[in-house]
This record gives C-alpha cells, structure tokens and sequence, in this order.
C-alpha cells in the first residue's frame, strides 16, 4: 500500500523553482532515502511535503489524503513530521520529556509510543532521566528521530 505519493511536484522559493516535476511513491514500512548533491532539491522536497514550502503544481498524498493545500501544523497532527539536520531537542529537559512533547499534539504521550521509541532506540531507555543537552551527537539525533 503506498503511504507517501509525490506526483509531477514543482515547489521551490519566490520566483526561483527549486523542484522540478518530482515523482516518488512510498509504500508502508519501506524505507526511502532522498541522495543528490548540494542544491539537488533534497531539503526543499522534504519542506514541500511537510508543507513549510509551497507546493506549486502536482500533488502530495499522505494515506491517500492530498496535503498539497494543508497547512504544517495539521499535516503534523495526520503523522507525518520530518526531523531536521539541527535536531532541535530541547536541552534542558530530560530524554523523556522530549519525547513527551513529541506527542503534544495528541494531548499526551501513549505508553506504547514511548514503548516503541525506547526499542528502537535502547540507549535512550538508558538515558531516561538524562537532560537532553548532554547526550552525545548521536545519541541527540536518536532523541529527535524518537521525539
């Protein structure tokens, strides 16, 4: 079944378009790796799916839903988030408060979320308690991935 569907999409920023009539289908549980050099429109594909860059033509279906015309902060509230380079953990805050606000937008986090991040990743069932701010890099990006 495919989950994510990228069809004939051009985005790109004011008057220059960045992202020229790309075609991508993701089935569930696949794993899909965007590769191309500097400037190649990786970033920019990733910010028209989550819908922080415009969608300017073609269409983006996630669970057969078209999010072309959906703002970012409900395209999140339907699953779908991207985890940038940056990180973005909150330092300050232990690894399990992070991923408590991971799931702000539900309320509150589901045990069997937690659960499945912390199998994913069992370091950070070891690091719990930690603040986020001294874990390694590695360990900061798994946060993020989990978050």
């Amino acid at each position: 079944m495919t989950l994510l569907a990228l069809d004939d999409v051009v985005s790109g920023y004011d008057a220059i378009i960045a992202v020229k009539s790309i075609s991508l289908e993701v089935g569930e549980g696949e794993v899909v790796a965007l590769i191309g050099s500097n400037g190649a429109g990786k970033t920019t594909t990733l910010r028209t799916i989550s819908g922080l860059v415009r969608c300017r033509s073609g269409s983006i279906n996630f669970d057969g839903k078209d999010l072309t015309k959906v703002p970012p902060h409900a395209i999140v509230k339907r699953g779908l988030s991207m985890v940038p380079e940056g990180r973005g953990i909150f330092h300050r805050l232990t690894v399990t408060e992070n991923l408590h606000m991971g799931a702000y937008v539900r309320g509150k986090a589901d045990p069997d979320d937690l659960e499945r991040v912390f199998s994913l990743f069992p370091r950070l069932r070891e690091r719990a308690k930690q603040l986020g701010g001294t874990l390694s890099g590695g360990e900061q990006q798994m946060l993020a991935i989990g978050r």
